[in-house]
């Protein structure tokens, strides 16, 4: 008995030790390639929808810090995939530059064998991808903007920024040179038609601002105004009759909407990629249940294929972790690369040829016939083969 002991110990040492090595390689890699990705991410989005609230003094440093930790598992879905190849790539491109894969294959361990402590890690990043894609990420999304639009509705006026042209507003372009509380010094407003040509532009040298929580908007009554009409059937003519100049003491009040703004988080007016699971399921149901009016059975399709490209979406983004750390593996052996710029090239251009592919079969959600929920699997399965090709051009 004693004999059997060290011998067997001795014999799943060096394997144990292997595996826990590539492990924790892998794994500390790959989390910082994820954070990398992620910071890159929510770096665009804050300063995309947060910097310009900041800077008009309608968020706070706290709830700014809140909504960015709200970011989080929006970017990490995307992040997710692109940091677990990186990490691949960068983990084993090393090991095979420093002939320690030689050294193992020569020990007699198969490139599987080897592989194995990262497809470890490319399961647990699928079940994490699940997780966050079907409940944490569209849980923190609907969050996100509920806190945005709460935290902008407390001071609606903020929206009025000086020295900006605002085009927040429904068919409204607004510039204001200086704002003090309520009131506006050198007012311009165009007012657009459809086709965003000028129909009316109003230039006053001063003003008041008020919000009107019943229909949610900003009341502007403008003072010393200059008022210019255009035609309305044709804005570009200048000489039709119901065009003109004007000056006139005080305008009507001037109305500006921010439904725009606000309405972005409501619960059924939310994207479908901002559902949780049960909530897709739900919705799924409900499309299905609907009737199907004579002449709209097209329509009728089109809604039902977009709920189930969605949901087909959250799954294959999900095994895209695994499917880059297959196809990783080789790549990184193949390779050899120590230097941290070549591999995170190969990485991201790998990454963008995967998410071209699914934008591409995204394109297909009006054509239902085309069944784009299953084709949207393409991808994975393209990327999953090319693995399993290579992995076995390796071994021979």
């Amino acid at each position: 008995m004693s004999a059997a002991g060290p011998s067997a110990i001795t014999f799943r040492s060096p394997l144990n030790l292997l595996d826990r090595h590539i492990f924790k390689s892998v794994l500390f890699t790959c989390a910082a390639s994820v954070g990398l990705f992620a910071f890159v991410m929510i770096l665009g989005n804050a300063v995309k929808d947060l910097l310009g609230y900041v800077l008009a003094d309608q968020l706070s440093l706290g709830t700014f810090a809140r909504l960015v930790g709200l970011l989080v598992p929006f970017v990490v879905s995307f992040a997710l995939p692109m940091g677990m190849l990186t990490g691949v790539l960068l983990t084993l491109g090393r090991l095979s530059a420093d002939s320690e894969i030689t050294a193992m294959r020569a020990s007699g361990l198969s490139l599987f064998r080897i592989a194995r402590p990262v497809f470890i890690i490319g399961t647990l990043g699928t079940a994490l991808g699940l997780y966050i894609n079907f409940d944490s990420m569209p849980r923190a999304r609907v969050q996100y903007h509920r806190e945005l639009d709460d935290a902008i509705r407390t001071n609606p006026l903020a929206a009025i920024v000086p020295k900006t042209f605002i085009r927040d507003f429904p068919r409204m372009v607004i510039y204001v040179g200086e704002k003090h509380g309520t009131v506006l010094r050198d007012v311009w407003i165009w007012k657009l038609d459809g086709e965003r040509r000028v129909t009316e532009f109003v230039r006053a040298a001063s003003g008041r601002v008020d919000y009107d929580p019943t229909t949610n908007e900003i009341v502007a009554r403008l003072s010393s105004a200059v008022v210019e009409k255009r035609y309305a059937k044709n804005p570009e003519k200048f000489t039709e009759e119901d065009s003109g100049l004007g000056l006139v003491g005080e305008t009507e009040p001037i109305r500006f909407s921010l439904d725009r703004l606000y309405n972005r988080g409501n619960a059924r007016g939310q994207k479908l990629k901002w559902m949780t699971f049960d909530e897709l399921q739900v919705e799924l149901g409900k499309v299905a249940a609907e009737p199907i009016v004579p002449g709209q059975e097209k329509d009728h399709a089109r809604a039902e294929m977009k709920v189930r490209l969605t949901i087909q979406e959250k799954y294959t983004l999900s095994l895209s972790v695994l499917a880059f750390a297959l196809i990783g593996v080789p790549l990184g052996i193949r390779v050899s690369r120590r230097e941290t710029s070549a591999n995170l090239g190969l990485a991201v251009g790998l990454a963008l040829g995967y998410y071209v592919l699914t934008v591409m079969v995204g394109w297909l959600d009006r054509h239902p016939e085309y069944h784009p929920d299953v084709l949207l699997w393409l991808p994975n399965v393209i990327f999953l083969s090319l693995g399993v090709w290579l992995f076995r051009r390796i071994e021979k």
